[in-house]
């Protein structure tokens, strides 16, 4: 099979990584990609949002699987065009993949299934919503109802700290709209399930660590580094999160005439009430896909181009037994204005057996292998347990080497 990737982060080269292990794959192209996905293919400097182009060029290359890596291309509609094309995609139609560009219409599906979520109000300004919150007289979760790159939630701890959320919000593109969403208390899980429109199977899961201080202090970041599986998961509350949270939300959205087909990603939160969903991505998370994909064996391919065309079976995929644990290491500078340029060292000489490395922010330049943005590698160890894979992932990490890198020492430490 000939694979068309879209992104250019630690998840894509995760998926092309696996993708290219498949027993059927033959040749793969992504756009734009990185120095990781190079490794497997050809990258190719192209205009996403040129729709007739990139189909003119994926009919040239004798495509035979679309699969979209971020978030942006599937809410701008990169699958219908596809679809429309008859050349078989991995990830959701535009409609579909509104269960993540629009948190009110994920609460909508919510409210309509019964899925246990939090007690959330929608708010068509800032003015609204700000009068909202100094009549309630408490701090609420304000978010933002569109994309925003991870940074369209601010957990207040006050009503003063509401409202200044909801000021600054508001000011993006994605806030035209914000909930306004009571905080839920317990241990977070991402729960990812490959979906073919009606039938879904779930991966290992995973914790991921947002947070860019050790402690789960400072701001928020693309993530930092995740654990998989998570042991307090165990297989009947991984089949509650499925059957209640879940399925429900496929089911749904297949009788509204929009079936999801690809990755839905479920941020869960273990309360004393039971788990309840946070959010809904429609893409594989980043970095949790290169901790939770280096735990799965068998067609990996076979399994996307299954979910793209309605046919997934159970028996596709197996899960490993052992544990990863990724560290992602970061840029000087990052999340603010990380610096570019500073050449890297050490990657070579890692063993692939119990490390993997993954490219997130990098690039070739005139001397090697340099940073290019703020996340630049994620460092994935593989053990039997999650302590093994967690001191394969740490020794990794400091055998690299470049100007500038920080990292958390704390991921997947209790």
């Amino acid at each position: 099979m000939n694979v068309l990737l879209i992104g250019s982060g630690g998840r894509e080269h995760a998926l092309a990584w696996k993708i290219a292990r498949s027993p059927n794959f033959t040749k793969l192209l992504t756009i734009p990609g990185n120095p990781g996905t190079g490794r497997y293919g050809r990258n190719v400097p192209f205009p996403l949002n040129d729709y007739p182009a990139l189909i003119d060029l994926a009919r040239q290359e004798q495509i035979d699987l679309l699969v979209v890596g971020p978030d942006n291309p599937l809410a701008d509609g990169i699958v219908d065009a596809f679809q429309a094309a008859g050349i078989p995609a991995f990830g959701p139609t535009a409609a579909a993949a509104r269960i993540e560009s629009s948190k009110s219409f994920a609460k909508e599906i919510m409210a309509a299934t019964g899925v246990p979520t939090a007690e959330s109000h929608v708010f068509a300004s800032a003015a609204a919503a700000a009068d909202f919150a100094r009549a309630s007289g408490k701090a609420w979760v304000v978010k933002a109802d569109g994309l925003a790159l991870g940074k369209g939630v601010i957990v207040a701890e006050t009503v003063e700290e509401t409202l200044d959320a909801i000021a600054k919000l508001s000011t993006i593109p994605a806030g035209h709209h914000l909930l306004l969403e009571e905080r839920l208390y317990g241990r977070e899980v991402s729960v990812q399930a490959l979906c073919d429109g009606e039938r879904l199977w779930p991966l290992p899961p995973a914790r991921d660590h947002k947070r860019l201080e050790e402690g789960d202090r400072g701001p928020n970041t693309g993530g930092m580094g995740v654990i998989a599986p998570v042991d307090e998961v165990t297989p009947a509350l991984l089949d509650e999160i499925v059957n209640r949270c879940m399925q429900p939300v496929v089911n749904e959205l297949a009788a509204r005439g929009t079936p999801f087909r690809g990755l839905l990603y479920a941020g869960m939160i273990l309360t004393a009430d039971g788990p309840k969903v946070l959010e809904f991505n429609a893409r594989f998370g980043d970095p949790e896909a290169q901790t939770v994909l280096p735990l799965l064996e068998g067609d990996f391919l076979g399994a996307l181009y299954a979910c793209a065309t309605g046919q997934l079976k159970p028996d596709t995929l197996r899960r490993r037994k052992g544990y990863a644990v990724c560290v992602v290491l970061c840029a000087a500078g990052y999340p603010g204005r990380p610096r570019k340029g500073d050449l890297i060292r050490g990657v070579e000489a890692l063993d692939e057996d119990q490390v993997l490395v993954f490219h997130a922010g990098t690039a070739v330049g005139p001397n090697g292998l340099c940073t290019a943005g703020g996340r630049v590698l994620g460092v994935t160890g593989l053990g039997s347990s999650l302590r093994q894979a967690r001191e394969r992932a740490y020794a990794a990490a400091d055998q690299i080497r470049f100007e500038g890198k920080h990292f958390r020492r704390d991921i997947g430490q209790e």
